[in-house]
């Protein structure tokens, strides 16, 4: 096992996680901006509008966007096991 074939995985699968999440991500930090306008506009200070939203935003967008993560996270794992032999230890 190189240094380069190290780096290469690694950086792979930081890539991978960092495409995976990002639509997850994304539509949680949406949300809360947009929760934070509104309770900066109305003035509510109620912790429970911050939650629930984000909850729902994060299952919905697992719900949109699940197929394609899982088709992502299947390639890469693929792409792992058909490069096990080529590692030498």
């Amino acid at each position: 096992m190189t240094y380069e074939f190290v780096i290469t995985f690694g950086k792979q699968a930081i890539e991978t996680m960092l495409l995976v999440s990002l639509p997850v991500l994304g539509f949680s930090m949406a949300v809360g901006v947009i929760i934070s306008v509104f309770q900066s506009v109305t003035q509510i200070q109620e912790s429970t509008l911050t939650f629930v939203p984000k909850i729902v935003a994060t299952f919905l967008a697992m719900l949109i966007f699940g197929s394609w993560m899982l088709s992502k996270l299947t390639y890469f794992l693929h792409h792992v096991i058909v490069s096990i032999p080529n590692i030498s230890g």
